[in-house]
């Protein structure tokens, strides 16, 4: 269990030292909206690399959202939850601190909310969007980014292919959440960074704890559901010996 903790408190970590910090370091190199776009990419190819080394250690969630919408699904176990959330809220602060001693290194400049990578919504969305807006698109992209985990991840051994998805998906989400929140999709992910800052940034931290929870619970429900539609859809047809069936054999 103690390497399963390590393995996603340091997998967070990286994830959000790395994807926030594309645009805290480059900050002023940068035009504000290739940032946002430097960002995503940035989380994606975290993900995809964390995923890919870590994943048969602990799974490589990195995330309280996708390890409740694994444990709804019944595909992780409950009396593991809390000590794996505590592990990744931990290892979120430690990248967001880390990042911030090393943004705050260059003469004269302090990093900003956006910079680092808070999330927000009405006058501190990066383009001004309304509590509302902010809660339909995280509920909706974090239930897609944990679909795709369970999906990619149901079967014994997931490809090579797999953190690849993972990493592609969550750049999608990012690219269409960051005008809105600045993209969370993960409670642990926005806590790092608001605990850094403070103000009003801890003020609005609810709502990326409240959205992207109910987006991986709505996942672990819907994925079985389809899981076990297709299974059906694809079972062999046997003979009924009814009229009408797709094969009625009759004795000869």
């Amino acid at each position: 269990m103690f390497k399963k903790i390590l393995s996603e408190c340091v997998g967070t970590f990286s994830l959000v030292f790395f994807g926030c910090g594309s645009t805290a370091l480059a900050s002023g190199y940068f035009r504000t909206d290739l940032g946002l776009i430097c960002q995503a990419v940035a989380f994606g190819l975290a993900a995809t690399t964390l995923v890919y080394v870590l994943r048969p250690i602990s799974g490589a969630h990195f995330n309280p959202a996708v390890t409740v919408g694994f444990a709804v699904a019944n595909r992780f176990p409950v009396r593991d939850l809390i000590p794996t959330i505590a592990a990744q809220v931990c290892g979120a602060i430690a990248g967001a601190w880390l990042l911030y001693v090393v943004a705050s290194a260059r003469p004269g400049v302090l990093p900003g909310p956006v910079a680092l990578g808070v999330n927000g919504y009405g006058v501190h969305s990066p383009a001004r969007y309304q509590l509302h807006a902010a809660l339909i698109v995280e509920v909706l992209m974090t239930f897609v980014f944990v679909l795709v985990n369970l999906a990619v991840t149901s079967g014994k051994r997931m490809r090579a292919s797999g953190a690849a998805l993972i990493g592609l998906s969550l750049t999608l989400c990012s690219l269409l959440a960051i005008p809105v929140t600045n993209a969370s999709l993960n409670p642990a992910r926005s806590t790092g960074p608001a605990l850094v800052m403070g103000g009003w940034a801890l003020d609005q931290l609810w709502l990326f704890w409240a959205a992207p929870l109910a987006g991986g619970v709505l996942a672990g429900f819907f994925y079985p559901t389809l899981q076990r539609n297709a299974s059906a859809d694809n079972s062999p047809i046997q003979n009924t010996g009814r009229v009408g069936g797709v094969l009625d054999k009759q004795p000869l």
